[in-house]
């Protein structure tokens, strides 16, 4: 699961495949009782050996964490005392309280973590702004091909700021750990997360009012965290740095935990969520996910087969109309070093019948 995808093309930060084939036939690859649930209707969202027809943007691509700094002594020593043009540059960036607290850092301090988190923010802050490439300031760093390559190119929005990544990677080479534009790879008839970082893969295309089926499992996880699924998302606009997670609402899957990350929001949720059975599966093992999803009525039910197959068990349900919009369908790794696969994605688009298929 570890092996390296091959990078993106250095044009292109995010690698968009071509729109799936509008007539797609069915061909599920599980077994009979599974594929009987699944409409005629249904279109296919993977094919088993590419991502075409899926978008991916890595958060940590384009910004900076906490988990991405190898040695935050030294690299705080640098921040706060740092002669060279690029620590003095970046430190101009840093809020004066923070430069003070620098001053006196001590991994023991009580606020050691939350001074972390605040010199992340800024260096953020800094890196989703213009270039902070100059000669003089970075004569002495020695730039991957990557990044040379961006270099030449005239570059805005995500790959501008994964340019302003890279710059700061190269930087600090011993400090910093050097991040992946790509999340995601199709191998062995699966998409399956390389636990990158956090990020999502999203649709091609935008949908509405749709029955979504697919099978997935949680391979392991460290920090660990559920597999989730993004519903009612909002697409960046060309060169524009998408919300996190796509500002979607997030279904937890097989467990049914959940998250709204609309603008404003960001929370667990509230009356909007209805959590309808209380069963445990076993994440690691092979589930079969129905969501029925209605963007006029801001709705989405999820129902869960453990295993495949088998009659489902209607799980989590989200109704609020103001949420309801026409969006792209997402896959989201949550943190780095989840590995999640998934398989069998179907799209039913505009479902004759209103119901979860799944629970009979």
């Amino acid at each position: 699961m570890r092996n390296d995808a091959k990078h993106l093309n250095r044009r292109s930060f995010i690698k968009l495949a071509s729109t799936m084939a509008a007539g797609c036939s069915f061909t599920p690859n599980s077994n009979d009782a599974w594929a009987q649930r699944v409409p005629p209707s249904a279109i296919s969202l993977f094919d088993g050996k590419t991502l075409n027809g899926w978008i991916q943007i890595e958060n940590s691509a384009t910004s900076l964490s906490i988990s991405a700094i190898t040695d935050q002594a030294v690299f705080v020593d640098k921040m706060a005392n740092g002669t060279d043009a690029v620590s003095l540059f970046l430190r101009s960036h840093l809020e004066d309280l923070v430069k003070a607290d620098l001053a006196a850092y001590s991994a023991v301090n009580a606020n050691a973590k939350a001074l972390m988190s605040a010199v992340v923010k800024d260096l953020n802050q800094a890196l989703h702004g213009p270039s902070i490439y100059d000669v003089a300031r970075f004569s002495n760093t020695t730039l991957r091909p990557e990044t040379e390559q961006l270099l030449q190119e005239d570059v805005q929005g995500l790959q501008l700021a994964r340019l302003n990544m890279l710059l700061l990677e190269d930087a600090y080479p011993a400090e910093l750990k050097k991040s992946s534009a790509t999340g995601w790879i199709a191998r062995d008839g699966v998409i399956a997360s390389k636990g990158a970082g956090r990020g999502v893969m999203y649709t091609a295309n935008d949908y509405g009012r749709y029955r979504l089926m697919l099978t997935m499992r949680h391979v392991s996880g460290k920090p660990d965290h559920p597999a989730c699924v993004l519903v009612f998302c909002t697409r960046p606009s060309p060169g524009e740095m998408p919300l996190d997670a796509l500002g979607g609402i997030q279904f937890d899957v097989p467990s049914g935990g959940h998250w709204d990350y609309r603008p404003g929001m960001n929370r667990d949720g509230g009356s909007e969520y209805n959590s309808v059975a209380s069963r445990s599966f076993d994440a690691h093992s092979w589930s079969q996910i129905e969501l029925l999803v209605d963007d006029t009525k801001g709705t989405a039910r999820m129902a869960v087969a453990q295993p495949p197959g088998s009659k489902a068990v209607e799980v989590l349900d989200f109704w609020e109309p103001a949420a309801g919009k026409v969006g792209p369908i997402a896959l989201q790794m949550h943190n780095a070093g989840l590995f999640d696969e998934y398989k069998d994605i179907y799209i039913e688009v505009d479902p004759k019948e209103d119901r979860l298929i799944t629970l009979e």
